[in-house]
């Protein structure tokens, strides 16, 4: 019996797989698909091609299904499965040999879905909504290696070129970890939100409340707003869609109940109970080094909103991507005399990267004005703000 040939160490020479495969994707007019069709033009110089309703000019189905090298599913959650089977009908077995992929938040349904099929298969789910950023540098993507053997080496330079911090795991491991990072995450936040709802013919709405923040809830509200601002359907589909959400759910719950019993309560014997149960175990089971990770992190991100929150500022954006530029924007500041108090790099909107400079209060205003007009006259960088 003739043995299979060794797959190159080369992933563009592997055996049956083309050095520049076209890419389809089924979703291409969501958000994701839009950034998937980006990412793989740019990234990695690959002909992409999709379908969508909501777009008139996508190509048709059986085209996508039948031309792309490698499919990738890029669907609301609640019909991925079906449109799996959608498109294993409509190919055929002309799948067989090629790679198909999924990006949803569920993996145990999906992967089943595609395991149908006689292609490769590979469940991927990044941690993050589409970003602005060209990758997924700084992010998380959950990699589930189902069925994967030509196509293995195409697979580690996709994820090398996304930049993703990887992390492998099952089906059905995903969905059940899930289920906490996402569902329960979610679950509280949405309940807060419905508290604060509440409550807010006594104490006045979210913006009323945010004058006496703290650093912990200036973070929980800057997640109710980030998931209330998203696609609502991705959030409802995360809750329903996982097989493990309503233990979790039912599990917080308890929680919840049991402290609100202690608080009612109200005795010695149940602050007793609230400092054993809720602080002194909880302490114990998440030990003592994952402790000092997440309460350093916590004080960083503190760090953070308190730079974000200081008086004067400016944000910068640097059109040249080069070595010294960073520099000579600071040097500007430094003839001016002018003292910096913080400096952090993100985004804009529109996705490009900007140095949002801090200042003290007390900085001098003139000499701050003539420091951005050298900065424009130089053509340094363009002050957003």
């Amino acid at each position: 019996m003739p043995t299979e040939p060794a797959v190159p160490q080369d992933g563009a020479a592997a055996l049956n797989v083309p050095r520049r495969p076209l890419v389809g994707i089924v979703g291409s007019a969501g958000a994701y698909g839009r950034w998937l069709q980006s990412f793989f033009r740019t990234r990695m110089g690959l002909t992409v091609i999709g379908h969508d309703p909501a777009d008139a000019q996508s190509v048709d189905e059986l085209e996508l299904v039948r031309r792309a090298d490698v499919l990738v599913f890029s669907a609301p959650i609640c019909h991925t499965a079906a449109l799996i089977d959608r498109y294993i009908g409509l190919a055929d077995g002309h799948e067989a040999g090629k790679l198909w992929l999924d990006v949803t938040s569920i993996k145990t349904t999906p992967v089943a879905a595609m395991l149908r099929s006689q292609a490769e298969v590979v469940g991927l789910h990044p941690m993050t909504a589409p970003p602005k950023a060209p990758t997924l540098k700084g992010r998380v993507m959950v990699v589930s290696e189902a069925r994967l053997q030509r196509w293995r080496p195409w697979v580690a330079e996709l994820l090398a070129a996304l930049e993703a911090e990887c992390v492998h795991a099952t089906p059905e491991q995903h969905d059940r970890v899930m289920a906490l990072v996402q569902a329960m995450v979610h679950a509280t936040h949405l309940a807060q939100a419905g508290v604060l709802r509440g409550q807010a013919l006594q104490v006045g709405d979210l913006a009323a409340v945010m004058p006496f923040r703290s650093a912990s809830f200036e973070m929980d509200a800057a997640i109710i707003a980030r998931i209330l601002s998203l696609n609502p359907a991705i959030y409802e589909d995360i809750q329903f869609g996982n097989p493990h959400s309503g233990a979790v759910l039912q599990a917080l719950g308890g929680q919840i109940s049991r402290m609100a019993a202690l608080v009612r309560d109200g005795s010695d014997a149940a602050r007793a109970a609230f400092r054993d149960e809720f602080l002194r175990d909880n302490r114990v089971a998440i030990g003592e080094v994952a402790l000092a990770e997440g309460n350093y992190s916590y004080e960083r991100i503190g760090y953070l909103l308190a730079d974000l929150a200081a008086g004067e500022a400016l944000s910068v954006h640097l059109p040249e991507d080069r070595p010294g530029s960073l520099r000579a924007l600071l040097h500007v500041f430094e003839r001016h005399a002018v003292s910096l108090s913080s400096i952090h790099s993100s985004r804009t909107p529109e996705g490009e990267v900007h140095f949002r400079i801090g200042f003290d209060a007390g900085v001098d205003l003139e000499a701050l004005r003539r420091a951005v007009e050298e900065i424009a006259a130089r053509q340094l960088g363009r002050v957003l703000a």
